[in-house]
């Protein structure tokens, strides 16, 4: 008689994962047998599965479990990633309901794909398996291949499509090798192991270098810092809306949530040694993506180098690598994906007709026609400018305050200077929206239940957890632990 190889333990601690993968085959399977000409119910069904997920995170809320013989870590810091990336993965297709209609791709697959890919950044931010990790990302990254070049008929979408995949592939390989130098230095493949070599071998050893460089390295492309930022601007431009907002809102930050899983538990010894290279890292980044930013006149590539500059603020925190940088490294994530996909929702909402809304022109005048729409983008950007009381101000708050605690104050001040520069690449699209006129003749704008759901939500959090952020910042001082 065989021993199973799962249990019905295993299976309540994996109970979020479960539930997504079933919502994702239930969207697929109904897709194919009830093919219909309108399939928008398939993305309500598609949001009631992300609602389910959510409420299978609550049994486990605040304890730490193990499941499948350790391969799956259900802890305080694996729920608050899932609960960002369950966010980005509800807006995410609150956006690209009217979008796809829109577009005449109504397809249910979209959605069921959408679906895989959280399932992978799940997975990814819950283990402490090397493998494991490897089989989360290319489950997000094969997911978000697909939907990148969604639009089989767009030349630009299928060109963003195949430079994401190569570009991916590459990353992925470099990652792999990180992660054999790794197991060869610590004969294991559990972080916890790793991070008990290191203490014990010392953090000299010149495996352990070359698997910290190399890790660094294949998930910089995969958070997209400079200098392994190049395919990103491409891929936004080309990538159907509500995919460039779910790469910014969903993959980002679970490619995040695993390099600090890594820092702070597999090798934690490093950081003497890592911290010159990630405050390098993260200066580039942070004024590569802003002074390019400004030179752009297409919407989406504009908000692809503000995504590399906000890598590189997150990066101040990892290279800081104090508990009080994590937890604000946390806020932020959580922060910037309300702002991201918020703006995103706007340009999607400017999609009508002829009119694609990935222009900073396609803005001009948009406060004489919908007064709401300009003062919510208005928002967005102000917040991921960092001006106060919005959500954003307080993320980089928070990360400045801990660079500047652990002694990195010039890392904060080139954070802050970076901030001021993104001031006018952000104006420009606020100039067009108030200071320009309207054109005459252009189709109006065209409203749906959900992305004005989804536009209001991100809006009211942007601004409520600006001024009252104790709900998010108390959970992750109390609750979040790096196991």
């Amino acid at each position: 008689m065989t021993e199973s190889l799962a249990t019905w333990p295993d299976l309540w601690v994996g109970l979020p994962e479960v539930v997504m993968c079933v919502a994702g085959l239930l969207v697929l399977t109904l897709d194919f047998w009830l093919r219909t000409r309108r399939n928008a119910w398939l993305g309500y069904l598609a949001l009631a599965g992300v609602a389910a997920t959510g409420l299978a995170l609550i049994p486990g809320w605040g304890q730490t479990q193990t499941a499948f013989s350790g391969l799956l870590v259900a802890d305080p810091f694996a729920s608050f990633f899932k609960l960002v990336v369950l966010l980005a993965t509800g807006l995410t297709i609150l956006i690209a309901i009217r979008y796809l209609e829109t577009e005449g791709a109504d397809f249910g697959e979209f959605y069921a794909v959408v679906l895989f890919s959280s399932l992978g950044m799940m997975l990814m931010v819950s283990t402490l398996d090397l493998l494991m990790i490897y089989i989360g990302l290319e489950t997000m990254s094969v997911s978000i291949y697909l939907l990148t070049g969604f639009f089989k008929r767009s030349q630009r979408s299928t060109e963003a499509a195949l430079k994401y995949l190569l570009m991916g592939a590459f990353s992925s390989g470099i990652i792999l090798y990180g992660m054999v130098f790794l197991y060869g230095f610590a004969g294991s493949l559990n972080l916890k192991d790793i991070g008990a070599a290191v203490a014990r071998e010392g953090a000299g050893n010149p495996a352990l270098l070359v698997a910290m460089v190399l890790l660094t390295a294949g998930f910089g492309f995969k958070v997209a810092a400079v200098p392994f930022h190049m395919y990103l601007p491409d891929v936004y431009e080309g990538a159907p809306t509500p995919v460039a907002a779910f790469l910014a809102g969903g993959s980002e930050v679970a490619s995040i949530a695993v390099l600090i899983r890594l820092f702070a538990v597999a090798i934690p010894g490093l950081q003497d040694s890592a911290w010159i290279l990630l405050w390098v890292l993260s200066f580039l980044t942070m004024t590569i993506g802003n002074v390019v930013a400004i030179a752009q006149r297409n919407i989406k590539r504009m908000l692809a180098y503000s995504s590399i500059a906000h890598v590189g603020y997150v990066l101040i925190g990892i290279a800081v690598a104090t508990p009080l940088a994590y937890q604000a490294v946390l806020f932020y994530t959580f922060a910037y994906c309300l702002m991201k996909l918020g703006a995103f929702g706007l340009v999607c909402l400017l999609c009508r007709g002829e009119v694609k809304g990935d222009q900073i022109e396609d803005f001009n005048g948009l406060a004489q026609s919908s007064p709401a729409s300009a003062a919510a983008m208005l928002l967005f950007l102000i917040s991921l400018a960092g001006i106060p009381p919005t959500a954003g101000f307080l993320g980089k708050f928070y990360v400045f305050g801990a660079a500047i605690e652990a002694g990195f104050v010039w890392l904060a001040l080139f954070g802050v200077i970076n901030s001021a520069i993104s001031l006018f690449y952000y104006m420009q699209v606020v100039r067009a929206m108030y200071m320009t006129e309207e054109p005459a003749g252009g189709p109006a704008l065209s409203w749906s239940g959900a992305l004005g759901v989804a536009l209001v939500a991100t809006a009211v959090g942007t601004v409520v957890f600006g001024l009252y952020p104790t709900p998010v910042y108390g959970f992750i001082r109390t609750l979040v632990k790096f196991q």
